[in-house]
Parts: C-alpha cells; structure tokens; sequence
C-alpha cells in the first residue's frame, strides 16, 4: 500500500541554494584559473570530461570503491523481498541491489537518478539487524533515492575535489605558464583562492549532508510507520562500531558520506565538519516521531 509523501521543501530549499552558491564559487574559481594563464580549452575539456564520468558512472565508481557486487534475486531472496516491498509503498521503481563483504554494519545509495540506483548492504549489517531494523535501514537508503539527494551530492563532492586537488598540486601547476614564473606571488595566490574555494565547498557539503540525514530519517518513518525501528538499528550500529578494529574502519572511511553511519565519527566539537549528524540526536527526532504517532 502506498503512502502519502510530503515532499521535503527544506531539503529541496538547501540543495538548490548549495548548488547556487558552489555554482558561483565554482565560476569563480574557473575565471580565477583562466585569469592565471589555464588555457580555457584544456580546463573545460577536463572539467567537463570529469563531471560527465562522474555522473555517469558515479554508481559504479562508488561500488567498484567499496567492495560492493550486485547480487540476483536468487543470490539475495530476502534482502530482495524487503526492498520490493518498500519500493511499492515508496512509489519506486526498484534499484539494483548489492552486498559488501564487510564486518562493518552500514547501508548506503547510490546512483544518478530513480532509474539507476543501487542500494548495498553490508554482511555485517545482514548478520546484526533485526529484519524490522533491516527494513527501516533500507527505507532510509530508498528515501535518499526518492529525495534524488544522491545526484546533488556526487556533482557537488566534484566541485570540492577539484577545489582539493588543486590546494595539493598548485606548486605544479605553478611551473606552467610563462606569466606565473614572472609573478612570484602567483602560485601562492592560486593556492589560497584554491584553498578558500575547498573550504566554503567543504562545510556546504557537510552542511547538506547533514540535513539530508535528517530527511531520510524521516522518510523511512514514513515508509515504515515505526521510527522505533529505525532508532533501534541505529544504536545497534553505532554500539557495534565501537568494537570494530580501527584498520577495518579506516578501510571505509573515505565513504562516509555515503553511509547510514559514518564510519569513524569525530567529537562533538567537530560536528560541523561531520557528514552526519550525532547518532544522539537523530534517535531523540525518531523517538519523538514515535510518541507524535500514539
């Protein structure tokens, strides 16, 4: 049975005004390039080349990144069960569906758009979750595929990647081009506009990653009708992750923004430069969705 869904006005607000603002320190950036002495043809065949294999085959990047095979119906009856289920109430068509080798308990989505998306699940999170945990786990991956946050992110993650690989090969990049030798200020001033350019890109992202955490929470109780459940597999992960070796973590930890979890947090002075909000917080917004339910 379907259910109603409200759309996320928050969210779509927040990732329309992200994408703007990167948009505008993007151009920016480029012009500052250009200005610098980058020939205009090569940096926008690179950059150009580099966002449409990004947004083409980001799906395949990220499971090629992790470990992650996609597995048949047959191979994956129940998981495949669930997921089904969950797609007829949510209203979408189903995505692919991957397990990761994995002793650490985690979930995420990827994928360009509704119609190639790919939900993968850990061995550890088959083996630690409840199946009504399990469930709540999937709603939440298949709201971030109905909010089509996924996109947003992989074109926005782009945007500070090459704002970063900039701040770390500048000095390279500085050899090039007759009028940088002559400047001896140059390569300098291309690695602070490159580095203030990571930075604002850094905490915007974080910023939406954050709230799109949220949203997906709230998605999930929607689909599911029991935030409960949803609160329940997140302490089971979270108190599960304390006793993963810190090599297996640090294994996965370039995909944090991707996860349910990250998979290393830092303190809670840090938290605005997590991609996640506190697992603290996001129990007591479920908790209290619960008590609103009766």
């Amino acid at each position: 049975m379907k259910r109603k869904w409200e759309r996320d006005l928050g969210l779509q607000g927040r990732m329309i005004f992200t994408m703007f603002l990167l948009a505008a320190v993007y151009l920016f950036f480029l012009a500052f390039l250009s200005y610098n002495g980058t020939p205009p043809v090569i940096m926008m065949l690179f950059v150009g080349s580099f966002m449409a294999i990004q947004y083409f085959y980001s799906d395949k990047l990220v499971l090629l990144s992790t470990g992650a095979e996609i597995v048949s119906e047959s191979e994956a009856p129940q998981l495949h069960g669930i997921i089904t289920r969950l797609c007829a109430i949510a209203d979408l068509p189903k995505p692919k569906v991957a397990i990761v080798r994995s002793q650490v308990p985690n979930a995420f989505a990827t994928g360009r758009n509704q119609n190639n998306a790919v939900i993968a699940v850990t061995t550890g999170i088959l083996d630690k979750l409840s199946p009504a945990e399990l469930e709540a786990v999937l709603a939440h991956e298949l709201t971030h595929v109905k909010n089509r946050d996924m996109a947003v992110m992989t074109i926005a993650s782009f945007i500070s990647t090459l704002a970063f690989y900039f701040v770390r090969y500048s000095l390279y990049f500085g050899n090039m081009g007759e009028d940088r030798k002559k400047e001896g200020g140059g390569i300098l001033l291309v690695w602070l506009v490159s580095a203030a350019v990571w930075v604002v890109s850094f905490i915007l992202i974080r910023a939406l990653s954050r709230y799109r955490e949220y949203a997906a929470d709230r998605g999930a109780a929607v689909i599911t009708g029991q935030p409960s459940n949803l609160a329940s597999a997140l302490m089971k992960i979270s108190g599960v992750m304390s006793r993963i070796p810190s090599e297996d973590l640090r294994s996965v930890e370039g995909m944090n923004a991707f996860f349910i979890i990250p998979a290393i947090s830092g303190s809670s002075i840090m938290d605005i430069f997590s991609t996640h909000p506190s697992v603290e917080k996001r129990i007591a917004k479920l908790e209290k969705m619960q008590q609103d339910l009766g």
